[in-house]
């Protein structure tokens, strides 16, 4: 740790700090092995930071203290989770093999039992009670996906928080590039973990198909509410096009293969637009989302549909997704695939080097039809400031209440910070002649004692008789609540969010053209 060298100093500091949380889910099961390793990382250091005698020096050796606190919490969150999953996973094994002895004894007595009607309402019985217990299953399973996805979000996102708050505590180039790497981390990971996940449900059933008639309005809004911020982050034009057109088909499975053909459109788009239209075509309707991308050469077209499978690096570079960015497992289109063959929907890609790529999906069309009106925002943002913009934060972890209170103030933002809608109710009652109007109020969905961000908003903007923007953080990804959010007028954002995503959402609610 030499003295007066501050880049050697910060780049020492983040070696130990990366060691600490990679070998997180390499000692987590081991807490002793791992609080030995992570004491053996940062108090050495924190002891010879404060032993150069300087406020600088205690200061920054209790801040690495705490960091390893955190850490110790990020270990045992993800030693939890762990083992819930496992636990799960057991029980759900234990319940399918039963299963299968039970399907086994059913079909035995209805094959004896076939000539007596008695007998065969004694199978009918047990068919019931292995129906019941393959639902019973089937609920284990969903309970795994829920908890695994919501609680190990939670830490992700604090972590790519607290990164951002130390980018913007030093403005070295070094530092910053050592950040922006942890940022990609983050991301990176958490969409292959969201990747795993779809695929691993579609694999064991956990999908079901059901048609119905739905209004291709209905889709588009919700594309427009997720994705439209991340357009303007980017500097693109995000249309779309045929709300007054009706489908006959699972508008949720239609939705997230749209989602998907549109994350990709924008991942791989440096400038342009991505367009998102549904046309009749005699008896369906036509699908489409074009991009002005790169495009994929004729020799990869036949194999992005395969699971695992990633575009060369060499062709992205033409003009589509910069090579630092995250690609995944590659199992984004593989997903798009499944599910388009879940709903005997044909699918289709045409593409053409440098000119762009266009996805298509046939489903057949409803039976009604009614005009949508969208908008979209083409305005780019890359930086942000808040000076003079009062932010009420709700969150009920203390680590990512920490990190949010961190990165917000390094934008200048003044926050109002509560742990419960209680807080909040005892903040307005106890302010009421001075209470300025808040610019903004960022909720968690899920609070404690079974309350929700929601009845926040409703509090904030009654209190003030104003709609106040609103944006609602959850680290579940099976919310649905995009109907919620068109009806209050709030936007989601599904943990871990990652510190340019809050910024383009911020900038996109109130309005903000930021500097360059």
């Amino acid at each position: 740790y030499p003295s007066d060298q501050s880049i050697q100093q910060i780049g020492l500091i983040i070696t130990i700090y990366t060691l600490s949380v990679a070998v997180v889910p390499v000692l987590a099961t081991q807490p002793k092995v791992f609080l030995a390793f992570s004491a053996l990382c940062f108090l050495p250091l924190a002891a010879r930071i404060a032993s150069e005698g300087t406020l600088y020096g205690y200061e920054l050796a209790g801040i690495l203290v705490l960091v390893f606190g955190l850490t110790t919490v990020l270990a045992r969150s993800y030693r939890q989770a762990l083992r819930r999953a496992i636990d799960l996973k057991l029980h759900a094994d234990d319940l399918t093999a039963q299963l299968q002895v039970e399907k086994s004894a059913a079909e035995a007595a209805r094959a004896e039992a076939e000539g007596a009607r008695s007998q065969a309402e004694g199978a009918r019985v047990e068919a019931e009670g292995a129906r019941a217990l393959a639902e019973i299953a089937n609920r284990a399973k969903t309970q795994f996906f829920t908890a695994a996805s919501h609680d190990l979000r939670q830490p992700l996102h604090a972590m790519g928080l607290f990164a951002e708050a130390l980018r913007q505590k030093n403005h070295d180039v070094e530092v910053a590039h050592l950040v922006n790497s942890i940022n990609e981390s983050v991301d990176a990971l958490e969409g292959l973990f969201s990747e795993l996940l779809d695929i691993t449900r579609i694999d064991s059933g956990g999908v079901e198909v059901h048609p119905q008639h739905f209004a291709m309005s209905d889709i588009l809004r919700k594309l427009r509410l997720h994705f439209e911020p991340v357009a303007f982050e980017k500097g693109l034009a995000l249309r779309l096009r045929g709300g007054q057109h009706w489908a006959h088909a699972d508008p949720l499975l239609v939705e997230r293969i749209l989602r998907n053909l549109v994350s990709n459109a924008i991942r791989y788009t440096a400038d342009g637009t991505v367009l998102v239209s549904c046309r009749r075509k005699g008896d369906a309707l036509l699908l489409q989302v074009w991009d002005s991308g790169a495009g994929i050469s004729q020799a990869q077209q036949a194999r992005v549909f395969e699971e695992f499978y990633q575009v060369p690096k060499a062709e992205q570079s033409g003009g589509g997704a910069a090579l630092h960015e995250r690609k995944g497992l590659g199992l984004g289109l593989a997903i798009v695939k499944r599910l388009a063959d879940l709903l005997e929907a044909p699918l289709s890609m045409e593409s053409q080097l440098g000119r762009g790529t266009v996805f298509s999906l046939l489903v057949p069309a409803g039976k009604a039809a009614r005009q949508v009106v969208s908008t979209a925002s083409t305005l780019a943002s890359r930086s942000l400031t808040l000076e003079n913009r009062l932010i009420v934060l709700v969150e009920d972890e203390p680590v990512v209440l920490a990190g949010l209170e961190a990165v917000l103030k390094s934008w200048g933002a003044t926050l109002a910070s509560f742990n419960s809608v209680s807080a909040c109710v005892a903040w307005l009652e106890g302010r009421q002649t001075s209470l300025a109007r808040p610019d903004l109020l960022i909720v968690d969905f899920r609070l404690e004692d079974g309350r929700s961000g929601l009845e926040a908003i409703a509090l904030m903007r009654t209190h003030f008789k104003q709609k106040i923007p609103a944006i609602v953080v959850t680290g579940s990804t099976m919310t649905g609540h995009e109907q919620e959010a068109h009806d209050m007028d709030f936007h989601l954002l599904i943990k871990p969010v990652l510190p340019n995503k809050l910024r383009a959402m911020i900038a996109f609610k109130l309005g903000v053209k930021a500097a360059e």
